[in-house]
């Protein structure tokens, strides 16, 4: 009864994002990345050729597979918290994109997965033992999704939108997302994704975060926009969005909200294992919260929460008594 009454007090979170497959591999040391021309902790975009490269290059290595892409994760995690959460995207009617769609169904995400005849997308995730994570990502069906593919009904019974920044190169698909949402009295949700995202796509995303209600930066993602230290760059992010959030890694995280200002430290871990996932299960804390109308210490704190247990794991899934350990907290 008290699962179905605080599913019943939220309001409804819809993710915009690219549908990939993660292939989560860890490595022995940074050489390889060096070897590979991947710069560490970055997301670079590769071709169906260079895809092919690297699944010879692990062929034979333990590759987990999860179902991936920042704001799957994201959704994800707010499913398993006992959301009700919705994704737009697209996949391929391959093995890759059965496997997404089943997955997304079993998680209890009410997944809208438009159809397309390139490969469902793959995201490579390099981890070093720091647990740090580089992507090699190919989008494959993932990037044709279109601006004319969202339609007003995808938006329907939903108060957010969260879009990944990983989107930002198609600028028609973000504004259009943004427009619908902003018809349905939204709030819009970014992430910054990657920073070399932000360097190369400063301008739109200065345009992009005047519509924005929330954005989440991680300390590289802040330094990128405003050049500056990650306080003084949650000043510049909170001069355009009313809610603003840097996280500082192991420091913590900083946020603002009109004229508030939080500092709120990162939990305390036995190991970090694997920070794939840990700026999207950090979204997907916050905006548990923030749908459920809690204040922004609160929010910060479960985002804290649910990165704390994400970097433990190898990729951005959580065995059941991690999550049975969360939802006693919320």
């Amino acid at each position: 009864m008290h699962e179905i009454l605080r599913k019943s007090m939220m309001k409804r979170i819809l993710g915009l994002g690219n549908a990939l497959v993660d292939a989560l591999v860890c490595v022995e040391n940074d050489s390889v990345l060096a070897e590979l021309g991947l710069p560490k902790g970055s997301m670079q975009l590769i071709d169906r050729e260079r895809r092919m490269a690297l699944e010879a290059r692990f062929a034979g290595a333990d590759v987990k597979r999860a179902t991936g892409g920042s704001a799957c994760n994201t959704i994800k995690a707010l499913a398993s918290a006992g959301a009700v959460p919705g994704l737009v995207g697209k996949v391929c009617g391959d093995e890759a994109g059965r496997f997404f769609r089943a997955s997304a169904a079993a998680s209890g995400i009410d997944a809208c997965l438009l159809s397309d005849t390139l490969p469902t997308g793959l995201c490579t995730s390099l981890i070093t033992p720091d647990g740090q994570r580089t992507l090699a990502t190919y989008l494959g069906a993932a990037a044709n999704l279109q601006s004319s593919d969202l339609q007003p009904a995808m938006f329907e019974g939903y108060s957010y939108l969260y879009i990944e920044g990983y989107l930002v190169q198609n600028h028609d698909l973000m504004l259009r997302a943004v427009e619908l949402a902003r018809k349905a009295g939204m709030t819009v949700c970014i992430d910054l994704a990657s920073y070399n995202i932000v360097e190369a796509e400063h301008d739109f995303f200065s345009q992009l975060l005047c519509t924005t209600d929330i954005v989440f930066a991680n300390e590289e993602e802040a330094l990128a926009f405003a050049g500056t230290t990650p306080e003084e760059a949650l000043e510049a992010l909170a001069a355009i969005c009313p809610t603003a959030v840097v996280k500082v890694g192991a420091r913590g995280v900083l946020a603002a909200a009109g004229s508030q200002r939080i500092a709120v430290p990162a939990l305390p871990v036995d190991a970090v294992v694997d920070t794939t996932g840990a700026g999207d299960y950090y979204a997907a804390g916050f905006l548990y919260e923030h749908a459920r109308g809690a204040s922004l210490e609160h929010c910060a704190g479960t985002g804290a929460l649910f990165a704390s247990h994400v970097i433990q794991e190898v990729g951005a899934s959580l065995p059941e008594s991690r999550w049975q350990a969360i939802r006693a907290q919320l």
